[in-house]
């Protein structure tokens, strides 16, 4: 045992180094700061807020019992309630968690400087995210795993458990027709990653198997799925030229098949592919992101990115609008994301064997999210300010007249940001890419930056093309394993809503109940995703302004449930840790909802629908006004969305401060719905 005062000397040095790191990070100007800085203040950031703060949040605000049994004891059914090792179901929930967020929030982030969105970060997983999962997933342990829209109908009133149901299959089916989208334009005519994502599959199956059968444990078959994912991650770059014709699919053709995988994920026992495939994408994950780290550490590269660009009020080509609130609309993963919630009360519960364990899993798997986004922005940041933004522009790359304007747009905010096609040019070719400018999204832009530090470290004549795509490949995988754990908790949300109408479909262990619900949310959030690979102008472009809002709506309507929660348990003193970063939320959300919708600064809907009604009312004809139609078209779908989302989720917030009152002034009894207490044997 370390000597306490040691131990006070110690952890007081930490917070100071890492208060000196965020103050660097804050004041600096004139020269560029050197990246290792926001590694500091990260590091420091997660050890303390590891050590004291969720240590505080299991022991007082949620006082934790290990000698209950949870739900994945109480309610084994070897299918989707299965006690599973501690460090499998992290590497599971990391992966299901961190999807896009992490890695393509703070890289279109970054427009605004590389200071606001490091600062969202650390603030936010800390005294946000990581209380987020906590205690969603405490709750639904305590609750035979129940998802977050039962756990709503029970502890507040039916009414708005209905109405939360609602809302939440109707931003998640919006989340998935995304997530998937990403995951298609990544992988489109890329043989090698799919190879290599396509490999986890067999890989996950017979993972499952061996250790389900107790013929292999976890480390053994851990060894054997990580020797062959690292193979297959070779081997995609010498696939013979039949295997790369034949996974050279089309975004169409990939859409179909990740609505095959996204069924089969859903509806096989969690044991046979979700967990053991996720947990194994966990390795190249965490492996990539670690190798990441350490490249930053040894090449201490200096952010070329100012801390605050002239964007910051607005007027940015990446993300529309000022720093406040859409900086934390665009980042929500890696600070705090509703769509965690989904699964600390769908998969995760079913998996974790001890509630000792939600500190690892709830609280750790968000702090260590937190770190990636902090890569991200460095690897985004690390970049010529110029460089981003090209890559970043909304412009046809083939459209020359666009394509010089954009750059001279470029120019003309100063020297720093200095840009010619000539380079762009150049760093296509080194990339081995037919051009970069026009690359939006955000993963384009992550990878470079990766491949430009990989390549530094262990460089080649095709190193950068090489890590180039090797990122590319990276991403996609980190995405889609959310995108399977998410399809299988709305399947939940859905057979809780068809269980309104017949109760049997409810029942998770039912087969058809589970293929049918499945079958159903595919459809659902597959229509989208293949209209998006038919036309990524079109419902595509429409998808991307309403995930960020849709998001942390999700998140808004966790923590009205957790404060009630708290409140029944008579921890009314602690409400607010939930209270706080639910003001929070719902200022930042409500504020880029307005903005969305009637902002023509922030490219408002309804500025968009004014437009392209004028501009048809003008007499297009042919292709252009083809555009416009679908345009306008999106635009309306954009309002309709945004606003019914909104106005379910005010309902939620009324309903919550309601019910508050009535608990606090004891209009209503005190009355938790948790499962009966069972001894953990």
């Amino acid at each position: 045992m370390i000597a306490k005062p040691f131990r006070i000397i110690l952890w007081t040095a930490v917070s100071l180094l890492g208060a000196l790191a965020v103050g660097l990070m804050a004041f600096q100007r004139g020269e560029p700061i050197n990246a290792l800085w926001l590694v500091i203040a990260g590091v420091c950031s997660f050890a303390v807020a590891y050590r004291f703060y969720s240590a505080w949040l299991m022991a007082k605000v949620l006082t934790v019992d290990g000698q209950r049994a949870p739900a994945a004891i109480t309610r084994n059914d070897g299918k989707d309630f299965v006690p599973t090792s501690k460090w499998v179901v992290f590497g599971h929930h990391f992966a299901a968690i961190a999807g896009p967020g992490p890695l393509v929030g703070p890289v279109l982030a970054a427009q605004f400087g590389y200071l606001p969105g490091a600062l969202w970060i650390l603030v936010g997983a800390t005294l946000g995210g990581g209380v987020h999962d906590s205690v969603v997933l405490f709750a639904s342990m305590r609750r035979h795993g129940k998802s977050l829209g039962q756990m709503i109908r029970e502890e507040l009133n039916p009414v708005l458990g209905f109405i939360a149901l609602i809302s939440l299959l109707a931003i998640m089916i919006i989340l998935l027709a995304v997530l998937g989208l990403v995951v298609v334009k990544a992988l489109s005519e890329s043989p090698w990653g799919l190879f290599t994502i396509a490999a986890t599959i067999p890989l996950a199956f017979i993972m499952g198997a061996a250790i389900k059968s107790g013929k292999a444990s976890v480390t053994q078959a851990t060894v054997f799925g990580v020797i062959g994912l690292l193979a297959a991650v070779v081997g995609g770059k010498y696939l013979p030229p039949a295997w790369a014709a034949a996974l050279t699919l089309q975004s169409t053709q990939l859409a179909w098949a990740i609505m095959i995988y996204g069924f089969c994920a859903s509806v096989l026992p969690v044991w046979m592919l979700l967990a053991p495939r996720d947990y194994l994408s966990t390795y190249l994950k965490l492996g990539t992101v670690a190798l990441l780290g350490m490249c930053i550490v040894v090449l201490a590269p200096p952010l070329q990115m100012p801390a605050l660009t002239p964007f910051i009020h607005g007027g940015g080509f990446v993300v529309p609008g000022p720093v406040f609130p859409f900086v934390c609309i665009t980042i929500a993963c890696g600070a705090i994301s509703g769509f965690h919630a989904l699964i600390a009360s769908g998969t995760t519960p079913k998996m974790l064997g001890s509630e000792h364990n939600i500190r690892l899993v709830g609280y750790g798997a968000m702090t260590v999210e937190m770190l990636v986004a902090l890569m991200a922005i460095i690897a985004a940041c690390a970049l010529p300010p110029g460089e981003y933004f090209a890559i970043n522009s909304p412009v046809d790359p083939n459209n020359y007249a666009a394509v010089a304007a954009q750059l001279h747009t470029i120019n003309s905010y100063g020297p720093n940001y200095a840009i010619s096609l000539e380079r762009m040019q150049a760093l296509a070719s080194d990339l081995g890419e037919p051009h970069m400018i026009g690359k939006i999204g955000g993963a384009p832009t992550f990878a470079v930056g990766m491949a430009k530090m990989f390549s530094a470290i262990i460089p080649g004549k095709t190193a950068l093309a090489l890590w180039y795509h090797f990122a590319i490949m990276f991403e996609a995988l980190f995405i889609l394993t959310t995108l399977d754990a998410g399809t299988r908790v709305g399947r939940f949300i859905l057979q809780d809503l068809l269980g309104e109408i017949v109760p049997g479909l409810r029942d998770t262990r039912s087969w058809f109940a589970n293929i049918l619900a499945s079958g159903l949310l595919v459809s659902a959030w597959g229509y989208f995703l293949y209209q998006g690979a038919l036309d990524p102008e079109g419902i595509a472009k429409s998808l991307w302004p309403i995930f960020g809002i849709s998001n942390q709506l999700l998140a808004v309507i966790a923590f009205c449930f957790g404060t009630v929660m708290l409140i029944k348990m008579g921890k009314a003193r602690y409400c607010w840790t939930t209270l706080l970063p639910l003001l929070v939320l719902t200022v930042a959300t409500y504020s880029a909802g307005w903005l969305k919708l009637f902002s023509p600064k922030a490219a408002g809907f309804f500025p968009a629908i004014r437009k392209f009604e004028a501009q048809l009312a003008g007499g297009l004809e042919g292709p252009v006004r083809a555009a416009a139609t679908t345009a306008l078209r999106n635009a309306r779908l954009d309002v309709a969305v945004t606003a019914g989302l909104l106005v379910l989720v005010t309902i939620i917030l009324l309903g919550t401060a309601y019910e508050c009152w009535r608990l606090l002034t004891k209009r209503k009894p005190s009355l938790l719905h948790e499962s009966p207490y069972e001894v953990l044997r």
